[in-house]
């Protein structure tokens, strides 16, 4: 049997929008605090199999003729072994808080709101594996479908050329520019820093081939050749500077520093770019933006929201 099984954990803190009212006033989710588990799919013999559990604990609010009351939503169990529908959803108001009816409204059209937003974060988690697994009879197979295609042929406008060839020295200084961007992802800095240093994860969010030589001194090629370079230093989960390039840049390599901070359930990307030519700035930006930061998100599912 050929199997191919990818795990993930995630602890985030999504925000929400569940909310439900009737006569008597309303109540909301006002913020997950915790939502921790792990997921994993399967190729089995031309068959993908997802597997997920997950815990939630969120907080809601209910309001009164101008009185709020707070409470908790629990989900001890959001796991493929339970139908949707039957998914166990503990609603409580918080200690020393005097009862209202209200609490009967979240406990029933309000979990019935949950039951529909947890649906569509599933959903959302079975699309983690876009790019990375096929069920094929034999195993793996290599993705074209109609959203790729189109990536490849969005990729290939980088460049006014698609040849990996040296670059040109024109004798010519180049006049360059300096910036930084910043993104914020919903994952640990461990857990990104690795995105950049293995090939495998490299070839998953560009949805094509790429060379990784994931240590100092080693030599990284993306993007269909479009993109080059080496790392130039490396301090585990917290800093990756590199040399990189544009294939059609005439002789010259700009330095990116990728700083990775720790912003507690999440972490907060900071990009240096120095020595880039000047009429490729925005080229540039765009280009960290989108085939980066946008498919890192999308390939790992790092930028999800629950609600």
């Amino acid at each position: 049997m050929n199997e191919m099984q990818q795990t993930g954990r995630r602890t985030s803190n999504p925000s929400s929008s569940v909310d439900v009212e009737n006569d008597e006033g309303s109540c909301e989710v006002t913020e997950v605090g915790k939502l921790e588990g792990e997921a994993s799919i399967n190729n089995r013999k031309g068959k993908l199999i997802f597997f997920y559990e997950w815990n939630m604990k969120a907080t809601w609010t209910t309001s009164k003729a101008g009185v709020k009351y707070k409470g908790t939503v629990e989900v001890p169990n959001l796991s493929d072994e339970n139908d949707m529908e039957d998914l166990d959803i503990s609603v409580s108001l918080n200690k020393d808080e005097p009862e209202t009816s209200l609490t009967h409204l979240m406990r029933t059209e309000g979990a019935d709101k949950m039951r529909k937003a947890l649906a569509s974060y599933v959903d959302y988690l079975k699309t983690f594996t876009q790019g990375m697994i096929l069920p094929t009879a034999n195993g793996m197979a290599k993705i074209q479908s109609s959203s790729q295609s189109k990536a490849k042929m969005d990729r290939t406008q980088i460049s006014s050329s698609s040849s990996t060839a040296a670059p040109v020295n024109t004798g010519v200084k180049i006049p360059t520019c300096k910036f930084s961007i910043r993104e914020k992802f919903l994952t640990s800095p461990a857990d990104l820093y690795r995105v950049f240093l293995h090939q495998e994860m490299v070839q998953a969010f560009t949805h094509a081939p790429a060379t990784v030589e994931g240590e100092r001194g080693g030599k990284f090629r993306l993007l269909e050749g479009n993109v080059f370079g080496e790392f130039s230093e490396l301090v585990p989960d917290e800093k990756i500077v590199m040399k990189w390039r544009y294939n059609n840049w005439p002789s010259h390599y700009a330095t990116i520093t990728l700083t990775f901070l720790d912003r507690s359930s999440e972490t907060e990307l900071k990009v240096e770019c120095r020595g880039v030519p000047e009429n490729e700035e925005e080229r540039t930006k765009e280009g960290w933006k989108r085939y980066y930061f946008e498919a890192i998100k999308q390939t790992f599912g790092f930028g999800a929201r629950l609600f």
